[in-house]
């Protein structure tokens, strides 16, 4: 189906007061701590229309896909043997039905009103992908401190989905909901980014002259990863895929994107300049006693910062 024609659908669907049905798709890879939480919001919409939830099961063993066929027997459960994101997703939106694709995380948990403003927000304004803010709960002391980090601009540079910000088009939103052709037509989710796969997509979705809507109404919990290692990994990966994108696409870059870069550059001259007064001093050499707390601001002022 065309763009104009199921926007007109869509818009003949509120004139009759029957709302478009909708796929909700979700990859998850070894999440039954999180699942759960997910599908039952999913299945607590405030939404008049048919909900379809299609998840692909990237796990390594089958106790995820047991627990869904247990406890929500109304989600289709579908096999992603190559055990990554854009591919689960690929093989979820293949396997749904819907002109309209909800795209959920195993981790996200999205309010009862969320499909509803969705589906009203893609008829408003004819967007290809509308989305909105990721919101950080966390339950541990050590994901409520990771939560507050990344809903700050220090922490993250100031996207709009991750700080909040005003109503309209956007280059990349939390999740979304996609017009199902434009999504095909972009070409779905790139396999071969395994992370950014999101900020990828919405950037050929721009390319082709589509928008990418942010709307501050389509707020989503997310839990922060509970560990320094699984924190430390995902921003890791995070920052290598990020790299990938910029190589793809070099007109995509941000400031605020080659923040860590400076940061680490920074930090990495203050070492090796503590390092030459350590020398200095060692030797018996002469310099200026400014020189090492030169040297050492940059690490204070970050840590102070972070603080």
């Amino acid at each position: 189906m065309g763009r104009k024609g199921l926007l007109a659908d869509m818009a003949q669907a509120r004139l009759d007061a029957k709302p478009p049905p909708v796929s909700v798709v979700i990859p998850a890879r070894n999440a039954e701590a999180t699942l759960p939480a997910t599908l039952a919001a999913l299945q607590a919409q405030r939404y008049a229309g048919a909900i379809e939830i299609v998840v692909a099961d990237g796990s390594d063993a089958p106790d995820m896909a047991r627990m869904v066929a247990r406890r929500f027997p109304q989600v289709r459960v579908v096999r992603n043997p190559d055990q990554t994101t854009p591919a689960g997703l690929n093989r979820a939106l293949a396997a749904s039905t819907h002109d309209i694709v909800v795209r959920c995380d195993a981790h996200a948990v999205l309010p009862p009103d969320y499909v509803e403003t969705a589906v009203a927000t893609l008829l408003r304004t004819g967007a290809a992908n509308v989305g909105g803010r990721q919101r950080p709960v966390g339950r541990t002391p050590f994901e409520r401190a990771v939560a507050l980090a990344t809903t700050t601009f220090l922490g993250t540079g100031g996207a709009r989905y991750r700080v909040d910000g005003p109503e309209g088009p956007a280059d990349t939103v939390y999740l979304g909901a996609y017009r199902r052709e434009a999504l095909e037509a972009a070409g779905g989710f790139n396999p071969k980014m395994l992370r950014n796969q999101d900020y990828e997509l919405n950037w050929r979705l721009r390319a082709r002259g589509e928008t990418v809507w942010f709307n501050p109404a389509l707020a989503a919990d997310y839990r922060p990863r509970g560990t320094v290692r699984g924190l430390a990994r995902q921003y890791f990966e995070y920052g290598w895929w990020k790299r990938v994108m910029l190589r793809r696409h070099p007109q995509s870059a941000r400031a605020r994107q080659w923040a860590p870069a400076l940061l680490g550059l920074a930090l990495a001259l203050a070492a090796l300049a503590l390092a030459a007064c350590g020398l200095l001093t060692a030797v018996g050499a002469s310099m200026h006693p400014a020189w090492p707390f030169a040297a050492a601001s940059v690490p204070a002022c970050y840590l102070l910062l972070v603080l």
